[in-house]
């Protein structure tokens, strides 16, 4: 698997919206590669009073590196080194690791499981915990969800 620890698609070249399908977003970016993501932000997260950069869930896939349902989570703060995510889709459970203000699904067949429980959820939590020690609790809607990532895998399939 190639694992990119950005927090977010790096592009060097213009990003194109594709389609909005509810709360998921799908674009695709063309330049020395193509790269299609789908992109979600929370419908609220908790604590109320903290403030953090931008939130965004993210499923981007990289036919030319045959890279596809690339999980990332851009959580709007840092993480102490070791740092771990939990993120819950009704009774399923995945344990994210992080770096940075990134978190990452470390195996490839858990994040097959993770885009398939995406699609059949309501929806998403993510619960974290920043390096200053706050915890935090962002919930997404999963609704667009499925068609997004099937967009995402009509436009950037390998």
């Amino acid at each position: 698997m190639i694992l990119a620890l950005s927090t977010a698609p790096a592009f060097a070249q213009e990003v194109k919206l594709l389609q909005k399908y509810n709360n998921w977003s799908v674009y695709t970016a063309d330049g020395s590669g193509k790269v299609c993501f789908a992109v979600s932000q929370p419908s609220s997260s908790t604590p109320k009073n903290v403030r953090r950069g931008p939130i965004y869930f993210y499923v981007s896939q990289y036919p030319a590196d045959k890279v596809a349902g690339e999980i990332s989570v851009k959580m709007g703060y840092p993480f102490a080194p070791g740092g771990k995510v939990t993120l819950t889709i009704g009774s399923d459970n995945f344990e994210l690791f992080t770096k940075d203000e990134g978190a990452f699904v470390e195996k490839t067949e858990d994040e097959a499981k993770l885009v398939e429980a995406l699609k059949s959820g309501s929806s998403m939590q993510i619960k974290g915990r920043s390096a200053r020690g706050t915890n935090t609790s962002d919930t997404y809607s999963l609704s667009g969800s499925t068609d997004a990532l099937d967009r995402l895998a009509k436009e950037c399939s390998g």
